[in-house]
């Protein structure tokens, strides 16, 4: 059956606009495909969503019990975030507006679940019988404990 896990990271200071580049990259890569890319890209922002697809794979391992070996990147994107204005000097006393654009980016992996092993049933049964049968051998063969008497 498949899983999903996500990760997500607000207020990215770095443009939506360079992240996509990197997220279009790895949209339907498996996990550690998507980790070599990212890993080996020149791009500034390569850092912060490869910091990003670790904490998704750490939740699909350890919140979601997925399977590590199956795992894809599902959904990517970037969305922008809150814009910071600054103001740059220009000729003739005016003032230029700056946009510090900030992004979010959401990951979705998803992967099969992890198999669990579950014992048997006739096991567990033959366990507790033995245990049965050990606890009434045991109280034949034990003799009696000897009362002490009380001092007069």
């Amino acid at each position: 059956m498949k899983r999903q896990a996500t990760a997500k990271l607000n207020n990215l200071r770095v443009a939506p606009r360079k992240v996509r580049l990197l997220v279009d990259l790895i949209r339907g890569m498996h996990a550690a495909d998507a980790l070599v890319q990212l890993k080996f890209s020149k791009k500034h922002a390569a850092s912060s969503v490869l910091k990003l697809l670790r904490s998704a794979v750490a939740n699909a391992e350890h919140n979601a019990d997925i399977d590590i070996d199956t795992l894809m990147v599902k959904e990517a994107y970037v969305d922008g975030g809150p814009i910071l204005y600054r103001w740059m000097p220009r000729a003739f006393g005016r003032a230029g507006k700056i946009r510090k654009r900030t992004s979010h980016i959401t990951l979705v992996l998803e992967g099969d679940e992890k198999a669990t092993k579950k014992a048997p049933k006739a096991s567990t049964q033959k366990k507790e019988e033995m245990k049965e049968d050990v606890q009434t051998k045991n109280a034949d063969e034990i003799p009696a404990k000897k009362e002490k008497k009380a001092k007069k």
